[in-house]
């Protein structure tokens, strides 16, 4: 993973595109390579901070990798998925939940914050738009919102007004 400037969204600065070398690839193919756009401002500032204050403290100034164990080797997924068991026991989450779901709460999280499908389905380096719909499990509170947008969008009006105006009330 190399961390670059987007020219589309200088605010970001050094973080704002995410080389990844190491992506799934499809069935029967190996990694493929893909740039990820920088979305989330927090994501950001939590990157900068690990890097800034965090990373230097291990120790190993010239080691390539962005992710260090205690020792200075690189991380691993397993070590991931461990210490994230961990916190997740500790809070008394359910058992489900491992990282992977952090994936799914991108795509979800991104949908309702009104971001482009299209542009979603590449950032998480899904071929087909169905794939990245099974990822995606919208809160009630933003469907019903979307139903009433859509309701007021289909009769060019708010669906409050016409209950008041059959009322008699408007």
């Amino acid at each position: 993973m190399d961390l670059y400037r987007n020219a589309q969204a200088l605010q970001f600065g050094r973080y704002g595109m995410v080389h990844v070398r190491k992506a799934k690839g499809t069935k029967g193919s190996g990694p493929r390579r893909r740039n990820v756009a920088s979305i989330m401002p927090w994501a950001i500032e939590s990157l900068e901070d690990y890097v800034v204050n965090v990373r230097p403290r291990y120790g190993f100034p010239t080691h390539p990798a962005l992710w260090l164990t205690e020792r200075g080797g690189r991380l691993k997924v397993g070590e991931i998925e461990d210490r994230f068991a961990l916190y997740r026991d500790e809070l008394g989450l359910p058992e489900e939940l491992v990282p992977h779901c952090l994936r799914h709460s991108y795509v979800t999280h991104s949908i309702e914050d009104g971001v482009d499908p299209k542009f979603i389905q590449e950032q998480v380096g899904h071929l087909y738009a169905s794939t990245t719909a099974l990822y995606t499990a919208i809160s009630s509170d933003f469907a019903n919102t979307m139903m009433l947008k859509a309701i007021g969008l289909a009769f060019d009006s708010d669906p409050g007004d016409r209950a008041l105006e059959r009322s008699g009330r408007r």
